[in-house]
């Protein structure tokens, strides 16, 4: 109760910081000079928030989802995941990315990669969104999406946003980013993507990095620039070449340090 209070006397404020007509520098003082609006940007103290390095354990959570509760590790399982967050539910730019990955779901399901959205809002208002998802992108949306209303995960795995001023909820607490977060099966955190609310992500990319991860580890090799299924991939420095050919077979040495062969 006095949280809220302290929310709802800072709201003159709020909207003083929020206010695009005042110069940017202004608005942050203003933030910062608020000890009850600061505390709900903050980033955690080292103590509190997790280190998500690549290769570190992805943080475990319970969360309720539309598909009902779970535990992210039991949830991942064998497989790879990918959890991806949205700023909120009935928005554009979440709208059409959700249809957009619902509509790969075959694509990630033949690279044994389960996918699971988060938004900073409770499964009556997922549902519903759902429903909207499913009309503009003529798909029906199968994976879950856990209802973060109070940014328990959000924080847990640092998908806040410390520069936009206005991605924030009425009670002033910041909604989440576009992150997303490839994990395999050992739970390790592979690789992390952080998008600003208002650039909407590319689920080719995504794909991309799934097939050169997987690959990498299947094969033992490294991908290049803008690398596809089924192009040269990279030997890596530490193979040498005469072990690369009885790997591989032919090798293309264009420099001592970067020689390309076929898959």
């Amino acid at each position: 109760m006095a949280s809220t209070l302290a929310i709802r006397s800072s709201r003159p404020l709020l909207r003083a910081a929020f206010n695009t007509g005042r110069p940017a520098a202004q608005r942050l003082q203003i933030l910062n000079q608020n000890s009850t609006i600061r505390r709900h940007f903050a980033t955690p103290s080292p103590s509190e928030q997790p280190r998500i390095r690549l290769g570190s354990i992805a943080p475990n959570f319970q969360a309720k989802t539309t598909h009902g509760d779970i535990d992210f590790h039991k949830f991942i399982g064998d497989s790879w995941a990918i959890l991806f967050s949205h700023p909120a539910d009935f928005t554009p730019v979440c709208t059409t990315e959700l249809g957009a990955f619902a509509k790969l779901k075959d694509e990630f399901d033949k690279r044994n990669v389960k996918m699971i959205g988060l938004s900073a809002n409770d499964l009556t208002s997922h549902d519903a969104w759902i429903k909207d998802i499913n009309e503009v992108s003529k798909i029906n949306l199968q994976f879950p999406i856990i209802a973060d209303a109070d940014r328990k995960v959000a924080f847990l795995y640092d998908m806040i946003d410390q520069q936009d001023l206005t991605n924030i909820d009425q009670k002033g607490i910041a909604f989440t980013i576009r992150s997303v977060f490839v994990i395999d099966p050992s739970k390790k955190v592979r690789l992390t993507m952080m998008y600003p609310a208002s650039t909407g992500r590319n689920t080719s990319e995504v794909l991309r990095v799934i097939d050169s991860l997987q690959m990498g580890d299947k094969k033992g090799v490294t991908t290049p620039i803008d690398w596809q299924v089924g192009e040269d991939v990279i030997v890596p420095p530490s193979v040498s070449t005469a072990d690369a050919k009885k790997k591989f077979g032919e090798v293309r040495e264009v420099k001592p340090y970067l020689r390309f062969t076929k898959i």
